[in-house]
């Protein structure tokens, strides 16, 4: 499953914010959201031409309804945010998820595997669900949690993941162990020709330009819209100073 086609040149930014709107997955997982807020969810990506919205998985359907004939995407997290569950109950989600209307799963990696020295059990786990992602023809991020791993513990997770057959590498939930940095990025950039995603912390343009620059290719936030309407008028105010 190639990724690249979602890659941006950060050269790019701020002049094209349609562009930067197709790299990010419009986010909410708060454990309280509400149903009305996953609908606004959706009406704010078809609006602004967001690629994803990344909901929770009992939310899949409702998302998938509301977005039904656009060209913006369903996405669900499973194991979400601990990834300490069986791998048979991740491949269980995971197709219920993409039953219900899911195009891209973003899993927690079993953390505790990587940790304990396990990389077999941790290979078999994202291995069994990339299986069945790709069974469905939909794409796999592995959320590594980097806030709990060394930069060899993140070299090893990147290149494990990749063997394992996922589309994408994911920096963080933004639940648990802080968010995404660009050295973060940069560093699982180099790790893996596979993409990178960085989520958990990005509220600004110029976080989203930052994290573009080291190398990622998908972005995960919450603040889409405040990085959408700062990045129109930042080209709007570029555009007016060139005159």
């Amino acid at each position: 499953m190639s990724s690249r086609n979602s890659e941006l040149d950060a050269k790019a930014l701020p002049h094209d914010w349609r562009a930067v709107a197709k790299i990010i997955d419009h986010t909410l997982l708060k454990p309280e959201a509400t149903a009305d807020q996953v609908v606004r969810l959706c009406d704010e990506a078809r609006e602004l031409g967001f690629g994803m919205v990344m909901i929770n998985p009992c939310y899949v359907e409702l998302a998938a309804s509301k977005l039904r004939g656009t060209e913006v995407k369903v996405g669900a997290v499973i194991a979400f945010p601990f990834g300490a569950t069986l791998t048979s109950a991740k491949v269980f989600e995971a197709n219920e998820a993409m039953r219900l209307g899911a195009r891209e799963i973003d899993m927690v990696m079993n953390i505790g595997a990587l940790k304990s020295g396990n990389r077999q059990l941790l290979h078999d786990d994202i291995a069994a669900v990339a299986q069945a992602v790709h069974a469905q023809k939909a794409l796999l991020k592995v959320i590594l949690e980097t806030g709990f791993l060394t930069d060899d513990e993140k070299r090893a997770a990147c290149e494990i993941s990749e063997k394992a057959g996922a589309d994408f590498v994911k920096t963080s939930t933004g639940f648990l162990a802080g968010g995404a940095t660009a050295e973060d990025v940069a560093l699982m950039r180099r790790t893996v020709k596979i993409g990178v995603k960085a989520s958990g912390g990005i509220r600004t343009a110029a976080d989203a330009r930052k994290m573009i620059e080291a190398g990622a290719t998908r972005l995960g936030t919450s603040s889409g819209v405040a990085i959408i309407r700062e990045t129109r008028g930042e080209a709007a105010a570029s555009q007016t100073s060139s005159y």
